[in-house]
């Protein structure tokens, strides 16, 4: 199923364009016609926004929900990319070139987006600047997370990457609430959903974390993590 598409009302007029950063200093009148060239779309869990292969040239902005991103290696396995959820966007890399799409977006909670057509968009990025500008600092703050992560499955071991993951993640109360499956946690740091159950076991005997349910995580003792090699 490829989604289900909606008027522009399910985006609650404006509300979609203005979660996302790269709007946010528009006024209401350049904000409305932004949303006069978006559509909306509803999906279901598990649905494919698009594949491998396919072609783009959309901005993809999340109203509500979960989709992950994801490639498929060499090898055959998924490699998680990110998870994005409300108020972020996807798909800006297409506005750019002609190449066909290289990754995968799969919705992993049932999700509300609105989608704003390439070329329209691009048009306006010639009239109001400041959307390209922002487009241009996404893109170098995305380029910096990927060389890091390639950076850290390179060169850390599998009890470093997860520490620095769990860091990463944990909110003011030391908590982390995982915004995706173990199975895609793992992916995204590039070891097996067996290494990762392995490794959180291992880091609770030592009383590092604890762990509730399937996608909470405490940690009791964060200069543990930090000290990890």
């Amino acid at each position: 199923m490829w989604g289900v598409k909606l008027s522009c009302h399910h985006c609650q007029g404006t509300n979609c364009i203005e979660q996302v950063p790269i709007f946010s200093n528009l006024d209401t009148d350049e904000m409305m016609e932004i949303a006069s060239i978006t559509n909306a779309q509803t999906y279901q869990k598990g649905d494919m926004v698009y594949q491998a292969g396919d072609r783009g040239q959309r901005l993809l902005v999340l109203h509500k929900g979960k989709v992950k991103v994801s490639r498929i290696t060499d090898s055959g396995k998924e490699q998680v990319i990110r998870v994005l959820g409300p108020g972020e966007f996807f798909g800006e890399l297409s506005l750019f070139n002609d190449a066909l799409m290289d990754d995968y977006c799969e919705v992993i909670e049932p999700t509300n987006m609105c989608i704003i057509e390439g070329n329209r968009l691009k048009e306006l990025m010639g009239k109001y600047p400041s959307i390209a500008f922002k487009v241009i600092q996404e893109l170098s703050k995305r380029l910096g997370q990927a060389e890091n992560t390639i950076e850290v499955i390179n060169h850390y071991s599998v009890e470093r990457r997860l520490s620095e993951a769990l860091l990463e993640r944990m909110d003011e109360n030391a908590v982390i609430d995982l915004q995706m499956s173990k199975r895609d946690f793992a992916s995204y740091m590039g070891m097996s959903q067996e290494t990762l159950s392995r490794k959180l076991t291992d880091f609770k005997k030592l009383g590092l974390i604890d762990l509730e349910g399937q996608r909470k995580i405490i940690v009791l003792n964060i200069d543990g993590l930090e000290d990890i090699e």
